[in-house]
Parts: C-alpha cells; sequence; structure tokens
C-alpha cells in the first residue's frame, strides 16, 4: 500500500470512529453543532475569502473557463449563503429516529422501522467550494461523518472551509474527525478513496461527468450519482411569449456554471418565425453563443450562430452558449428531452394545461416544470435545507437530496419471549 492510500484510509477510519458517537447523539446537540458551523463561518469569512483569491489567482492563470470560476468564485455573499443554509438544516425536524413503520407482526412480536444515519459519506467534487459547507453541515445533522475530496483547483477554499467546520464542530464536543477533508492534490487519493469498502458507507460525486462515470464504474463503495444537467425548455406553440423568453433568460444566463442552467431550448415549429428572432435577439444580447439546427440558421437575429451537431443536443456547455432546435411539435419534444436530457430539470411554456399535464407525466426527469425556470432546482429552493447535490438516478435518492437522504433504517424488535412456531 503506497504512501497515499495509508493517508486516505488512516483519515477514514478516523472519520469512521467519529462517526459512532454523532449516531447516537440527540438531536439538540446535532443542532447546536450545525449552529455552532454557521457561526464560525460568519466569524471567519476573511479566512475564507483569502484562501478563495489564491485559487481564483490559480484558476485565472491557467486559463479556467468563465462557467468554472463562477463555481470556484466566493464572495462575502456566498459565503454568508452557505452560513445561512446551515441554519436552515438546523431548523429542519430531526431526520434521525424518525419511526417509518409500526405494527405486531407473528405472535405478538412488535416491529418498529426507525430511520438512522448511513455511517461514514464520502463526498468528491470540484469547483465548488460552497459543497464543502453543504456536505459538512448535512452530514452532522443527519449524524454522519464525512470525509471529503475536493478538487484541486479549489483546494485552498476547501481545507480553509473544512478546518473552520471541524474547529467549530470540535467546539460543540463532537470528534473533528466527524468533518474530514482529504488535504493532497494528488489523484491517487480519489483512487484510495474508492477503494475503501466497509470503512466509507456510501460515495456521493459531484462534479463533471468524466469524474462521476469514473467513480460509478470503478468504486468499491456504493454510489449516489449526482448527474450533469442537460435542461431543456420547450416552448409550446400555446406559450405566452413574453412569458417564455423571461424563463429562457433567466434559466440560460442567471448563473452559467451551474448544473440546473437551460443548455437547450426546443420551439414548436408554428411559432418559430414569431418567436425566435426576438428570443434569440435577447440570448445574443447577453452573450449567449447559439447551436442551432438548419432552421434556426435561417432565422435573423442579433447574435453569433454556430451550426448544431448531434453531440450539441446532449452537452452540458456550463457557459454562454445554448443549443437550438425547431421541433414539430410536443411529441418530437418530449421524445427529444428523453432521449438527450440527463435526468435532471426540463420545462414547458404553454398555457394549454394539456400540454403541460402530459410534458409533465411523460418526460423522464428528476425536477419536470411547467411555467417556470429550470433554476428552482435546489435544496435550499426545495426547502430542504443546504442539499448535497442532485440526482439523476432513481434508486435511493432523486433530485435535490439532503438530510433524510442521508439516512436509511433499520429494524427494531420487541418480544415477551416469543419463539417462531
Amino acid at each position: 500500500m503506497n504512501d497515499i492510500a495509508v493517508y486516505v484510509e488512516d483519515l477514514a477510519r478516523e472519520a469512521k470512529a467519529a462517526s459512532r458517537s454523532l449516531g447516537f447523539a440527540s438531536d439538540e446537540a446535532r443542532c447546536a453543532a450545525v449552529r455552532a458551523m454557521a457561526a464560525a463561518l460568519r466569524q471567519r469569512a476573511d479566512e475564507v475569502l483569502e484562501a478563495n483569491a489564491i485559487d481564483m489567482d490559480a484558476a485565472r492563470a491557467a486559463g479556467t473557463s468563465e462557467g468554472l470560476l463562477d463555481r470556484l468564485l466566493l464572495t462575502p455573499e456566498r459565503v454568508e449563503g452557505m452560513a445561512a443554509g446551515l441554519d436552515k438544516l438546523a431548523d429542519l425536524p430531526d431526520p434521525v429516529g424518525r419511526v417509518l413503520d409500526e405494527r405486531d407482526i407473528s405472535e405478538g412480536v412488535h416491529l418498529r422501522r426507525v430511520s438512522v444515519p448511513l455511517g461514514l459519506i464520502a463526498m468528491v467534487y470540484e469547483a465548488r467550494p460552497n459543497v464543502t459547507a453543504d456536505a459538512a453541515g448535512i452530514c452532522i445533522r443527519t449524524g454522519n461523518a464525512c470525509i471529503l475530496r475536493g478538487g484541486s483547483i479549489a483546494q485552498n477554499s476547501c481545507v480553509a472551509i473544512a478546518r473552520i467546520l471541524a474547529d467549530a464542530v470540535e467546539a460543540s464536543g463532537f470528534d473533528r474527525a466527524a468533518v474530514s477533508i482529504i488535504e493532497t492534490t494528488d489523484r491517487a487519493a480519489t483512487g484510495a478513496l474508492m477503494a475503501l469498502r466497509g470503512v466509507v458507507d456510501v460515495l456521493i460525486p459531484r462534479s463533471g461527468a468524466g469524474l462521476i462515470q469514473r467513480c460509478v464504474r470503478e468504486s468499491l463503495v456504493p454510489v449516489i450519482e449526482t448527474g450533469t444537467g442537460n435542461c431543456h425548455i420547450y416552448v409550446h406553440e400555446s406559450a405566452d411569449f413574453a412569458k417564455a423568453r423571461a424563463i429562457i433568460m433567466n434559466a440560460k444566463t442567471q448563473r452559467v456554471g451551474v448544473c440546473n442552467a437551460c443548455e437547450s431550448l426546443l420551439v414548436d415549429e408554428s411559432i418559430a418565425d414569431a418567436f425566435l428572432p426576438e428570443a434569440l435577439s435577447e440570448l445574443g444580447a447577453a452573450g449567449v453563443v447559439i447551436h442551432g439546427d438548419e432552421r434556426v440558421r435561417g432565422v435573423a437575429f442579433a447574435g453569433e450562430f454556430v451550426d448544431a451537431t448531434e453531440e450539441d443536443w446532449g452537452r452540458e456547455y456550463l457557459a454562454l452558449e445554448i443549443s437550438v432546435k425547431v421541433v414539430s411539435g410536443i411529441d418530437e419534444a418530449i421524445a427529444h428531452v428523453n432521449r438527450y436530457g440527463t435526468g435532471h430539470s426540463e420545462a414547458i411554456v404553454a398555457e394549454d394545461e394539456e400540454a403541460c399535464e402530459r410534458f409533465l407525466r411523460e418526460v423522464d426527469a428528476a425536477a419536470v416544470y411547467a411555467n417556470a425556470s429550470t433554476r428552482f432546482t435546489d435544496g435550499g429552493e426545495f426547502g430542504l435545507g443546504a442539499e448535497i447535490g442532485i440526482s439523476t438516478q432513481k434508486l435511493h435518492a432523486r433530485g435535490p437530496f439532503a438530510a433524510e437522504a442521508l439516512t436509511t433504517y433499520k429494524y427494531e424488535l420487541r418480544g415477551t419471549g416469543q419463539v417462531r412456531p
């Protein structure tokens, strides 16, 4: 076993040991720890911003894209957002110890199914230092410990945040190893983490498609997959044009480096000539490059146009770019979304209620919208507090997942001496 593997395993075993006392802790104690984490972030925000400035300078010097720079950037407002998310977590009902089922079984044995922590959660992520606070907070709130593996581009930011949160956990009476972070940028550390079956209870990758698929293929630890976001907005022939343009602009341009941003626009052919010129001109004025099909190429608008390729229909740009396709109607729109979408967030804009209901029913995604921006797919917006990711799979967790998704359950059975006949 090499030095990196030994380092990661030792760190994980310490975190696993820390998870046991957390799992038995009271709701009040866990809430107090999460509130202390929020307070520590506010009190030591300058440390976080100084570390982030180092990461930002290095990322700019390396020619990092604007979308990734936006993910990496921390501001006083974003640090406050992390702290506020932790406070919201503390306000949620206790996800641990919930009685999910209760009844008598054979011979009068009393059965209860009760929610319990998973144990040790490993999180692998890239250029999003805010995930450090989200993941740590959700884990502590649910009685789990965490071992975090941030990307090299955000290493200084992630380590600074994790140390601050670990200090707060320790000051609250828990083992600081409950919030552990791998403090090396050596890529071998990720492989070592994925090999720790029996120590790590679940691995959650939150990053680009390459790292996520590597974890799915190679991890010996069970994986909850957070997917990329090739999110569509479909403008139905009954759509209110002004409403549709506002939704598209918000979903595409508010923040381009997030997984719930719109990456593809579908428009019914019956309204294409009337709708597209102004809609594409608004996008163009915001600097969005249009990757369009042959029908879109013929539209006169102010902005940059590129002929779309087959790859464009499935691409998550994370940039000021969007694919645009004219479709024959709702049948083609739904088929296109289900073929090229990543199961994240999809939206229809339509005044026709039947069309909306059909889209909501037939599109296969974690979140499906009628007449609203895909940007709402977020744990905070869904009332879940901070989220640990957006799951695009269908087992255990789907969509924004937070506290309840980091619990499992066990059966407690109480008898008076019964034996099975």
